[in-house]
């Protein structure tokens, strides 16, 4: 699991560096900074549980605050929203940006999961 863990922390360390050019950038680099330092540290089998859950809390707050704008885009069929980088409609980004707390939330859980294995 630690090489997982060390890729993951390149991925999202690789996230933040392409989201300068976002709309956003400084959200969405410190997210994914973050997540990236939780994996990094998890690497070396260090462990915070209550940070890991104040990033949680960050994205479900973020996806809290996106989900009108995902469900508009459900509701609309679930057009592509990768067909070119440029977001044409403002529902693109915004659903790109729900799914991208998603993730966060996902891999910090199963950061926090690995931990728990451990003790």
């Amino acid at each position: 699991m630690k090489i997982t863990k060390a890729i993951i922390a390149i991925l999202f360390l690789w996230f933040a560096y392409v989201q300068v050019n976002d709309p956003d950038p400084w959200l969405w680099v410190a997210l994914y900074l973050y997540v990236a330092v939780m994996a990094g540290l998890a690497f070396f089998d260090n462990y915070f549980p209550k940070m890991i859950f104040g990033g949680m809390f960050v994205c479900a707050i973020q996806m809290i605050a996106l989900l009108p704008d995902f469900y508009t885009w459900l509701v609309n069929g679930a057009p592509s929203i990768v067909e070119s980088m440029k977001a044409e409609q403002p529902h693109i980004e915004l659903t790109r940006e729900f799914l991208g707390s998603l993730i966060c939330i996902l891999v910090l859980w199963w950061i926090y999961r690995q931990g728990k294995l451990l003790s």
